[in-house]
């Protein structure tokens, strides 16, 4: 027996997955009409069945001010530790400082 050609089984394939297409619109359909029967059955409208979504969670207000954990000794300049290092903190561990020498 010889093993199928690809073409062959590329159009099984394509066969399998109209095939699974069809079941799926059938048993859809049929949930459908199970639902309706029921929501006529017992006289519910869809606001009867709430929404189906999740509560969201509540957002974070963004853009807030985080807390200076660094300051420059002589300037008094700060950084939050948060983005881009500012070029004061920069050029002072480029010159061989610690951060945490600034450190609040």
């Amino acid at each position: 027996m010889a093993a199928p050609s690809l073409s062959d089984l590329l159009a099984q394939k394509a066969a399998l997955e109209q095939q699974i297409i069809e079941v799926q619109r059938e048993e859809r359909a049929q949930a459908i009409a199970k639902v309706r029967a029921l929501m006529t059955e017992y006289g519910l409208t869809l606001a009867d069945l709430g929404s189906s979504r999740p509560a969201a969670a509540p957002r974070k207000a963004g853009g807030g001010t985080v807390a200076p954990k660094y300051r420059h000794p002589q300037t008094g300049e700060t950084w939050s530790g948060r983005g881009l290092q500012p070029k004061w903190l920069r050029s002072a561990l480029e010159a061989g400082a610690q951060i945490d020498d600034f450190k609040l």
